[in-house]
C-alpha cells in the first residue's frame, strides 16, 4: 500500500476492481479460468504462454463452436492493459460499418447501454445520413465496452468516447484520426498477418459490409446499414462475396441451381387424400387456400 493512500481508499479501489464485472459474468470468468487451470495441471504446465493457449483452444475446438471458443478465450486471456481501446474500436467499427472519423467523433451521449445491448447513434456522417446500430453481447463485447468506459477519468471536459489508453489507464486526451485509423493494422500485426500496412481504417467498414454480404443479406439492408446513398457500392460487396461466388461456382461446375415449381391441387370433401409424400425437396413453400 502506498504511504499516501489511506486504508479507506485502498478498500474502495479493491471494491471497484471487484465490481468491474457483473456477478453473472464474473462467475462465467471464474468457471472458464478454473477449467483452464485444471487443464494446465493435467498437462503439467507451469508457465502460461501463447503456445499454451493455442494448444488449449486447439484441443477444445473439437467440442465447441467457434463463437464459444472466442468467448472462453476472452475470459482466459483477460489482460486488456494494452489492447482494450483497440478492442472497443474494433467492436463498434465493424458492428456499425463505421468510418474512421465517425469513430473519432463518437461521444458518450451517442451510446445508450440498455443492459442486453448498446444502441449507438451516428448523427454526423459523410453522406449526411444519420444512422443507428446495435451491439449485442456476443463474445463478451458489452463487458469490454463497459470496462473501457469505467476507466474514463472524472475530470475530462469533453464528451468524446475514445481516449488515449496506455497500461490500463485512460488519459483525458481524445484519440485522433491517425490513431483510430491504425486499429486494423494493429490487429493485423497482432495476428501476424502479411502486408500489415494494407490494413487501413476503411477495413472496419469494409469488413462489416463483407460479413453481411457473406451472410446472404440483401443489398437494401447493406446499403441502409452502412448509410450509402447509392446501391453501386453495396452491389460490389454482394458480387464479391465469397459465399455468393461459392454458390455461382456450384451452379457452374456441379449444376446445382434452384427453380420454382408451382403445383395446384384441388381437393374436395369426397377426394381428400390419406397421405401426401414429398421426396428430395429443399426450400419448399406450401400455400394452402381454403374455400368454403
Amino acid at each position: 500500500m502506498n504511504n499516501c493512500e489511506s486504508e479507506e481508499i485502498v478498500e474502495a479501489a479493491n471494491i471497484a476492481i471487484s465490481n468491474l464485472l457483473p456477478t453473472k459474468s464474473r462467475s462465467l470468468y471464474d468457471i472458464a479460468y478454473n477449467r483452464f487451470k485444471k487443464w494446465c495441471a493435467e498437462k503439467n504446465v507451469q508457465v502460461y504462454s501463447e503456445n499454451v493457449l493455442l494448444a488449449y483452444f486447439s484441443e477444445n475446438a473439437k467440442n465447441y463452436k467457434s463463437s464459444t471458443l472466442w468467448a472462453q478465450y476472452s475470459m482466459v486471456n483477460a489482460d486488456d492493459k494494452e489492447f482494450l481501446m483497440i478492442k472497443v474500436g474494433l467492436i463498434l467499427g465493424i458492428a456499425g460499418a463505421c468510418r474512421t472519423d465517425e469513430l473519432v467523433n463518437l461521444t458518450v451521449d451517442d451510446i445508450e447501454d440498455v443492459g442486453s445491448s448498446l444502441i449507438v447513434k451516428i448523427p454526423n456522417t459523410k453522406t449526411k445520413i444519420s444512422r443507428i446500430f446495435v451491439v449485442t453481447d456476443v463474445g463478451n463485447m458489452l463487458e469490454l465496452f463497459r470496462k473501457y468506459l469505467y476507466l474514463r477519468p472524472p475530470h475530462v471536459k469533453h464528451k468524446r468516447l475514445f481516449l488515449y489508453y496506455k497500461a490500463g489507464k485512460c488519459s483525458s486526451q481524445p484519440v485522433g484520426k491517425n490513431t483510430m485509423g491504425k486499429i486494423p493494422s494493429v490487429v493485423a500485426s497482432y495476428l501476424k498477418l502479411p502486408d500489415v500496412a494494407c490494413y487501413t481504417g476503411h477495413c472496419l467498414r469494409r469488413s462489416s459490409a463483407t460479413l453481411l454480404a457473406d451472410a446472404g443479406v440483401n443489398i437494401t439492408t447493406i446499403k441502409r446499414h452502412a448509410g450509402w446513398k447509392s446501391t453501386t457500392v453495396a452491389e460490389g460487396y454482394v458480387e464479391n462475396s465469397i459465399e455468393n461466388k461459392t454458390k455461382i461456382a456450384n451452379q457452374v461446375l456441379v449444376g446445382t441451381t434452384t427453380s420454382a415449381i408451382t403445383k395446384t391441387v384441388n381437393v374436395s370433401e369426397s377426394n381428400i387424400p390419406s397421405n401426401i409424400n414429398f421426396e428430395n425437396c429443399t426450400n419448399v413453400t406450401f400455400n394452402l387456400n381454403v374455400n368454403k
